[in-house]
């Protein structure tokens, strides 16, 4: 599946309407996302039922201001509607594998209980 282009129409929309969506957030002029850049598209082939998406900094200032992105590439994760992952810095094939195993194998149960146990104590 090819990666999404992510802008304003379309952000929210795609987060509530697919289970499990991984967005990197890049600009055109950034070299280490560049060389990320086909390790994303090989994780998207890997992972039909993922929808991999991309939020170009420069075109999306908005998108990126209100995720408060400061540095890129940065990838974040959200299942469910939940943003369970946010990390600057472009990752080797093996570990990105890992962290989609990881975030694949994560209990939305518990993470929701989790939240709503927060959100109780402040």
């Amino acid at each position: 599946m090819a990666t999404l282009e992510l802008n304003t129409d379309n952000f929210q929309q795609t987060v509530n309407n697919n289970a499990t969506v991984i967005i990197d957030f890049w600009a055109p002029w950034c070299a280490p996302c560049r060389g990320f850049a086909p390790t994303f598209e090989a994780a998207s082939e890997k992972q039909p039922g993922i929808v991999f998406a991309k939020v170009n900094t420069e075109e999306q200032q908005e998108i990126a201001a209100a995720f408060n992105i400061r540095s890129i590439p940065t990838l974040m994760i959200f299942r469910d509607q939940i943003g369970i992952y946010s990390e600057a810095g472009a990752l080797p094939a093996s570990a990105f594998e890992q962290l989609i195993e990881q975030a694949m194998a994560l209990d939305m149960d518990v993470v929701r209980a989790d939240i709503a146990g927060q959100a109780g104590t402040s």
